[in-house]
């Protein structure tokens, strides 16, 4: 899986004062913690961790983190951003190993759109999840999961039982087949034609609702 890497540097103390004075000088406070291991504080520079933050996917995946020479392999677990900025102010770096198991938020990837008969009838596929929560090892994080469309129709829901996942890996809900997607029929003529008239019906009756209180 793809990783990226940072350089850090450990800083003794903590608190909304150090952190203050440390985004002063372009540093961002951070933390690393898991592994049955202390927390270490840490800090790095601001310019690099928001250039990483938003080519996007660093909550999901590893990180190669250089502190003084130190190294961790760490997942940003949490990304504390400014409220009006967007400017991260705050990170915090789970150890990981590959036994480490957590619930990541995964893209879904719909296939065989081309074998799928509803959206042949001109149906629409109706995401409902555009990310299912896997759990999954911290050192093997899939960039997506595959849907497969073939053979469904319109009316058809789309399950988690239709999805191709990865070894290793399985859904956070266990307790119910859940819909990932749905297949939504075309309008009939008559269907568009008594929704227009419903409309039409409501439009007539608001002057006349209006009118009334008027009176009233």
């Amino acid at each position: 899986m793809s990783k990226y890497a940072l350089k850090a540097a450990k800083r003794e103390r903590a608190g909304k004062g150090v952190a203050r004075s440390l985004r002063r000088e372009g540093r961002t406070p951070a933390v690393i913690y898991g592994d049955g291991k202390e927390p270490v504080t840490i800090s790095l520079n601001e310019n690099e961790i928001n250039v990483t933050y938003n080519r996007g996917h660093m909550l999901t995946m590893l990180c190669e983190l250089d502190v003084d020479g130190d190294q961790h392999l760490v997942l940003a677990r949490d990304v504390q951003l400014h409220p009006v900025t967007d400017i991260v102010e705050h990170v915090d770096f789970l150890r990981v190993s590959p036994k480490t198991k957590i619930a990541v938020m995964v893209p879904v990837h719909f296939i065989n759109e081309d074998k799928c008969p509803g959206i042949h009838q001109k149906g629409t596929l109706n995401v409902v999840r555009h990310e299912v929560e896997l759990l999954c090892s911290a050192t093997n994080i899939p960039d997506q999961i595959e849907v497969n469309l073939e053979g469904k129709h319109n009316g058809e829901p789309v399950k988690i039982s239709s999805a191709i996942l990865p070894e290793g890996t399985s859904p956070v809900i266990t307790d119910r087949d859940f819909t990932i997607a749905t297949l939504v029929a075309p309008k009939t003529a008559a269907a568009i034609e008594a929704e227009e008239a419903a409309e039409a019906a409501e439009d007539a009756a608001e002057p006349e609702a209006e009118a009334e209180e008027t009176e009233e």
